[in-house]
């Protein structure tokens, strides 16, 4: 299998079920998947019960591999770009497409940048994802069932979403970026750009999300932001740095943005003597 199937993560939320597990474990194999991901499992030992070795089917080296981790925000730190699967449109949030349409995005995206890596997220049986979890990923998308009855268990949802990257990944479209398709000539040029300047290649979730709670702190201090009253600043603040697609670069640029503004607001409104 090509190495970009290797960089593709399929993440499952506060999963408690274990034949859902196993499930999944099979329908991303049968793709050519191998890295299942697990958040918060509400079960311990969940990828060793019977009921999950039992429905994953040959497929026990995928599932014996799992990674566990506490949170969602764990689970994406390394990742570049994610999407969150879920059924329901949210009034706000990171943009929408449809999964075909996800697939073709993130085939570019590990095409264009060698080192990037992708992630599918999908939510619990019940409730799905949180809007706290889906403001962690880039963009949202959907599998476009029967709307009178769209309700899909969230294994055959995965294996939905890992037939669509398969084909993606063996039928790569030219590479482009998230935010808009250059040429052919001009993606290659990018490609070997970001290969000889580490700064132009696309920046992890973890470092997104701690720029994001070094600009609240920024915020705060120039009194832009005040966290009694935060309203929906910062989740449209999230959203938006989402959608960029930001380099390396650009979080150490705008990292330096914030700094500069707890100095300045600092020097500007000295903390009281006291006594």
């Amino acid at each position: 299998m090509t190495p970009a199937f290797d960089r593709v993560r399929f993440v499952m939320t506060e999963p408690s079920h274990p034949g859902n597990v196993g499930s999944a474990a099979r329908a991303i194999k049968t793709m050519g998947f191998s890295e299942l991901t697990l958040v918060a499992p509400r079960i311990d030992a969940i990828s060793i019960q019977p009921e999950a070795i039992a429905l994953a089917s040959g497929a026990n080296d995928v599932l014996n591999a799992a990674a566990i981790h506490p949170t969602l925000a764990d689970a994406l730190a390394p990742v570049t770009l994610a999407f969150a699967l879920t059924a329901r449109e949210r009034d706000l949030g990171p943009p929408g497409l449809d999964i075909r349409q996800a697939a073709l995005l993130a085939a570019s995206h590990l095409a264009l940048h060698p080192d990037a890596r992708v992630a599918i997220v999908a939510g619990t049986e019940r409730s799905g994802l949180t809007n706290a979890q889906i403001a962690l990923c880039h963009r949202v998308c959907q599998i476009p069932a029967n709307p009178a009855y769209s309700s899909l268990n969230v294994a055959q949802a995965l294996q939905l979403a890992a037939w669509e990257m398969r084909y993606a990944l063996l039928n790569p479209p030219i590479a482009q970026t998230p935010i808009a398709a250059p040429e052919s000539a001009t993606a290659d040029a990018s490609v070997r750009a970001a290969s000889n300047d580490p700064g132009r290649r696309p920046a992890s979730s973890e470092a997104v999300q701690a720029l994001i709670t070094h600009l609240e702190q920024a915020l705060e201090a120039v009194e832009f932001l005040d966290p009694a009253h935060p309203k929906k600043l910062m989740p449209r603040m999230r959203h938006l740095f989402g959608r960029c697609a930001l380099t390396r670069d650009e979080v150490d640029m705008w990292r330096g943005v914030c700094t500069a503004m707890i100095a300045t607001a600092g020097r500007a409104y000295p903390p009281a003597k006291s006594g």
